[in-house]
C-alpha cells in the first residue's frame, strides 16, 4: 500500500521559508483550538483556561473573551452565513456564541473533540470521543443524523459541497466517508495505521486531501478516496494539526513543538522548524496543539501548549 515510486512525483517547487514574526500572550492554559473569521479581519482560539479569546488578525490585540464553558476547549468553528461562533469543550458541550450579543444562544449536548460547519449547507457537524459524528441543524438547534461506525474518537473532520460530503478521521487509524443526506458511511480508508488526527482539504483542490498520523502524512483523491503518495519525510512525533494554503504549503504541528512545511505535489518537505517553549514553561509544554492559515493562506497562526499563539508568514527577501 505504499503508492506510486517517489522518483515519479514532480520536482520540488522552491517556497519562500517561513518564519515567525509575533508572539501573542494573553491565555491562562495551553491553547488548543483556532478558527479564522471568514472576513479575515480576526481569528479566535480556545484554551484549557476555559476561554475563547478574539484576536485583530492585523495588530494580534485582544478584541474580545467569552467565558462560559466549565472545561478545556478543543474545538471552534466559525458561521460563514450568520454572526455565530461553536465551541466545543471538556464539559461536553458545543456552545453557540451570538457576536451580536457576546453570548451563549444555544448548547449541544455531547462528547466532543472536533468541530466543523458545512460550507453551504446550514449545518455544524461534531465529532465526539463516543465515536460518533453528529449533524446538526443550525437553524432549528435539532440533531439532523448520528454517524454510527468509528470505534474510538471522531477526532477530525471537514466538509465539502459534493459526496462525500463529510469526511471524518479517527483514533482507530480509519478515515471514512459519509453521505450527508442518506447519514450513511460510503467508505472506509484503512490505510494509516494509527490515530489519524489531523486531515486537511487543499482549498483550491477539492479533489485531493491529506490525513495525518505518527506513522505518516498520506495525500487521498477524492471522491473515491484512491491512495496518492506518502509524504517523503517522517515528522517522527504525533501529529496534532496540520493546514494547507491555496498555494499547496502544507504546515504540520506536532507534540515535540516541531512545525514542519511541506510541497502538496511533491510531497517535499522544504523546511523544517522548532518551536522552543516560551520562558518559564517546561520543554514539554512546546507542543503545538493547533494551527490555522488565514483566509489569504499568507499567514500561518499556531497554538501551543505553552499558552502562547504564535503567527508566521514567508520570508520575501529569502533567495534560493
Amino acid at each position: 500500500m505504499e503508492g506510486p515510486d517517489p522518483s515519479r512525483l514532480p520536482r520540488p517547487v522552491w517556497h519562500h521559508p517561513w518564519k515567525m514574526y509575533r508572539v501573542i500572550s494573553g491565555h491562562l492554559g495551553s491553547v488548543g483550538a483556532i478558527a479564522f473569521d471568514p472576513s479575515n479581519e480576526w481569528f479566535c482560539t480556545g484554551s484549557a483556561d476555559r476561554t475563547i479569546k478574539i484576536w485583530d488578525v492585523a495588530t494580534g490585540k485582544l478584541q474580545l473573551t467569552l467565558t462560559g464553558h466549565t472545561g478545556q476547549i478543543r474545538g471552534l468553528a466559525i458561521s460563514s452565513k450568520h454572526t455565530y461562533v461553536f465551541s466545543a469543550g471538556d464539559d461536553k458541550e458545543v456552545k453557540c456564541w451570538d457576536l451580536t450579543q457576546n453570548k451563549v444562544i444555544h448548547s449541544y449536548p455531547g462528547h466532543l473533540s472536533s468541530l466543523a460547519t458545512d460550507p453551504t449547507l446550514d449545518v455544524l457537524l461534531t465529532g465526539g470521543r463516543d465515536s460518533v459524528c453528529r449533524i446538526w441543524d443550525i437553524r432549528t438547534q435539532t440533531h439532523v443524523h448520528a454517524f454510527l461506525g468509528h470505534h474510538s474518537t471522531v477526532c477530525s473532520v471537514f466538509t465539502r459541497p459534493t459526496d462525500p460530503q463529510v469526511v471524518t478521521g479517527s483514533h482507530d487509524a480509519t478515515i471514512k466517508f459519509w453521505d450527508l443526506r442518506g447519514g450513511k458511511a460510503m467508505s472506509t480508508l484503512t490505510h494509516h495505521k494509527k490515530s489519524v488526527r489531523a486531515m486537511a482539504l487543499h482549498p483550491k483542490d477539492q479533489y485531493c486531501f491529506t490525513s495525518a498520523s505518527v506513522d505518516n502524512i498520506k495525500k487521498f483523491s477524492l471522491p473515491r478516496g484512491k491512495f496518492l503518495h506518502n509524504m517523503l519525510a517522517r515528522q517522527n512525533t504525533i501529529v496534532n494539526t496540520m493546514a494547507v494554503n491555496g498555494e499547496g504549503i502544507i504546515a504540520t504541528g506536532g507534540d515535540n513543538g516541531s512545525l514542519w512545511f511541506w510541497d502538496w505535489e511533491s510531497g517535499h518537505s522544504f523546511q523544517q522548524s522548532q518551536t522552543t517553549a516560551q520562558p518559564g514553561s517546561l520543554d514539554s509544554e512546546a507542543g503545538m496543539c493547533a494551527l490555522s492559515y488565514d483566509v489569504t493562506g499568507t499567514r500561518l497562526v499556531t497554538c501551543g501548549a505553552d499558552k502562547t499563539i504564535k503567527m508566521w508568514k514567508q520570508d520575501e527577501n529569502a533567495t534560493p
